[in-house]
């Protein structure tokens, strides 16, 4: 990576109908909470959002890309079912050998409220997570995650 990226949580990148983005962090967790962030910058300023309200989410999935697939997916899904939006996130992630395949598991914590259109600004919305273009770089302490997001 970059050593001018070293400090960077994330930036955006230039895609057509859509919004796509690379997130940094020092070890995986750290990459996976600053992607969360730059989705809900998407859709809000983050800035003014409070941690009013905790979720715990436990996943787990076949590989990194699955995982952070289903990472955004799980909060998305809390954005469109209950009107969350967060601003804080903790994610532990870990993976273990079962049956000769290697399993993979976040357990995080996010901390947000309820959109208040009073309060927070309406940017765009995402409708879904993608595939397209996703990637993961994973060397030493610098993690690089690659994600569109379809709005």
């Amino acid at each position: 990576m970059d050593s001018n990226k070293k400090n960077l949580k994330f930036e955006f990148f230039d895609v057509t109908a859509d919004v796509g983005y690379r997130a940094y962090g020092n070890n995986l967790g750290n990459a996976f909470e600053n992607a969360a962030i730059a989705m809900f910058e998407v859709i809000t300023d983050t800035s003014a959002v409070k941690h009013l309200i905790e979720k715990q989410i436990e996943l787990e999935a076949e590989d990194k890309y699955a995982l952070f697939y289903d990472w955004l997916s799980e909060l998305l899904f809390f954005h469109d079912a209950e009107y969350l939006v967060f601003s804080k996130f903790d994610v532990k992630i870990y993976s273990k050998v079962d049956e000769d395949r290697e399993i993979y598991y976040l357990v995080a914590t996010a901390w947000g409220e309820e959109f208040d259109p009073l309060r927070h600004e309406r940017r765009s919305e995402v409708k879904a997570v993608t595939y397209h273009m996703m990637d993961i770089k994973d060397e030493n302490l610098n993690v690089m995650l690659q994600v569109i997001l379809d709005i």
